[in-house]
This record gives C-alpha cells, sequence and structure tokens, in this order.
C-alpha cells in the first residue's frame, strides 16, 4: 500500500471512528446545505494569562515579527526546561493561518524534531484537521511551553509563567480567526479558567488580545482521544463548529 493509500485509509477510519456515515466528496454531505453560521455569543473570560513574566528579562512586545519572537525565545534562559531539553519547539505550519491551535507541551519525538505535535498525538491531530479540509500550510501550531518538561511531566507554573508573554506575543502577532486549545491544562493556563475540559469544550469563549478579542474553543487534546477513542465524537463536534466559523 503507498504512502497516500495509507493516508486515506487512516483519514476514512478517523471519519468512521467520529460516526460519520454519509458519502464523503469535495465536502462533508451534511454541511454542504447550511447557511454560513453565525458564531455563538462569545463567553467573556475575565482572567487571561498575565503578560508579565518574573523571570523575562527581554521584551517579547517589541519582537516586530514571528521570526524575531523565534529568536527572542532560542536566546531566553528564563524557562529552567531549556536546560534539559534537547530542542526549541516553537511552532510548526503557517504564519499566515487564520486557525492556531495551542496545546500544552512537547514531548519526545517533538525535542528530538525540533517541531510542536509531531508524534503520535500530532500524527493524529493532522488526521483531524484533514478531516475539515486543513493541511499543515492552513494552519499554526504551538504550545505553552516552548520545550519538553524531563519525563514528559507536566509543566510547571513557574515555566509555564515564564513562557507566557512571548505566547502572547506570538498570538497578538499571527492574528488568527480562530483560536484552540488542545486539552484542559492549555485553556487553563491561556484563559484563566477554573473548569474542566468537558464542561468547557464546545463552547465559544474570547480570548482577549490588543487587536480585539478572538473567538476561542477548547477541545479534547490528540493524546487523551487515543487513549480514550470513545471520545473522538466531541471532537468531530468540536471540529465542524471551527470548520463552520472559518467559513463565515
Amino acid at each position: 500500500m503507498s504512502g497516500s493509500q495509507t493516508a486515506e485509509a487512516a483519514l476514512l477510519a478517523w471519519y468512521e471512528a467520529m460516526g460519520v456515515d454519509e458519502t464523503i466528496g469535495e465536502e462533508i454531505e451534511s454541511l454542504q446545505n447550511l447557511p454560513a453560521p453565525e458564531l455563538p455569543p462569545a463567553r467573556p473570560v475575565t482572567q487571561a494569562r498575565p503578560a508579565q513574566a518574573r523571570s523575562c528579562f527581554v521584551r517579547p512586545s517589541e519582537a516586530p515579527t514571528l521570526a524575531a519572537l523565534e529568536a527572542l525565545v532560542a536566546a531566553f534562559e528564563g524557562c529552567a526546561l531549556k536546560r534539559t531539553a534537547k530542542s526549541l519547539c516553537f511552532a510548526r505550519g503557517s504564519a499566515e493561518a487564520r486557525l492556531m491551535l495551542i496545546g500544552e507541551a512537547p514531548g519526545r519525538d517533538e525535542d528530538l524534531q525540533g517541531k510542536p505535535f509531531v508524534g503520535r498525538a500530532g500524527q493524529l491531530l493532522d488526521l483531524m484537521l484533514a478531516a475539515i479540509g486543513l493541511s499543515e500550510s492552513e494552519v499554526y501550531i504551538t504550545n505553552t511551553v516552548y520545550w519538553r518538561p524531563p519525563g514528559n511531566r507536566t509543566p510547571t507554573p513557574e515555566e509555564v509563567e515564564a513562557c507566557a508573554p512571548f505566547l502572547a506575543r506570538q498570538i497578538e502577532l499571527l492574528a488568527p480567526k480562530i483560536l484552540v486549545l488542545l486539552g484542559g491544562a492549555a485553556a487553563k493556563n491561556i484563559l484563566g479558567v477554573t473548569e474542566g475540559i468537558m464542561r468547557l469544550r464546545g463552547k465559544w469563549l474570547n480570548y482577549p488580545c490588543a487587536a480585539g478579542a478572538i473567538p476561542t474553543l477548547a477541545t479534547l487534546h490528540p493524546a487523551y482521544l487515543l487513549r480514550n477513542p470513545e471520545a473522538k465524537r466531541y471532537a468531530w463536534r468540536d471540529l465542524l463548529m471551527v470548520k463552520e466559523a472559518l467559513q463565515a
């Protein structure tokens, strides 16, 4: 079986896991006749991630481009994770994307390749995006921290805080139309909310930004879906919300 056939088979398996049983052509038939959707009233978020970190001696807000910001992150010594990681995992995808996705932290595969979401969870994420017609060249993917925590442990609040001003500037520079937060940790760290992911998912929230509030959707992390495939139906519903919002 060729590589393209393997990818197609994996994508069909994803649709089947989502419960999609209609014929799939250029578009999912059930979506073809939908009117242009309107975003639901955004639920206001009163607590946003602080824009400054105690150990940050550089000024991310002065970076004029994403490339300049990446250079600042590469030179930054204020996050302890940098001392144990092999690679900086700043982002992958397009610097002109309308959709930005943010996870929690790089893992082993990401640390080896220097890119976020390239392991098993990243491969599933790519299939999820392909299911709504998006490729890597049309999205922008990063994490709340830019270096792998030792042993894939959860980043500490101090480590997340150290990277927070860079992430805030990253979002500001990209200025995506839609922001998707992958998993409860990303949602809590970025929006300052306390609810669990199952309560947060499926609802439009707001990420406050200098250029204006960005419609934001929290959804299940692909790593969680690998462990709990029965939850893919929830992720599928969230993906359809993202697809509709991008088409509006």
